[in-house]
């Protein structure tokens, strides 16, 4: 997922996007556990998602303070 496709959300979409990340995340890291995936970086885009969607919730949630 871009960022720019990420800044056209809601912050309430982009609260549920992080909160589905995460749980990919966590199955991703058990499945891994049990046997190896076929490309663990797969894992490491998956931290990469969440970071980038807390990240643009930050940046939104700032500036939304800003106008108030």
């Amino acid at each position: 997922m871009k960022s720019s496709e990420v800044r056209e959300l809601s912050v309430k979409e982009i609260e549920e996007r992080i909160d589905n990340e995460k749980n990919l995340l966590l199955r991703q890291k058990l499945n891994h556990a049990i046997s190896p995936l076929d490309n663990p970086l797969k894992i490491k885009d998956t931290r990469k998602n969440i970071a980038r969607l807390k990240t643009i919730l930050r940046e939104k949630l700032l500036s939304e303070n800003k106008k108030s």
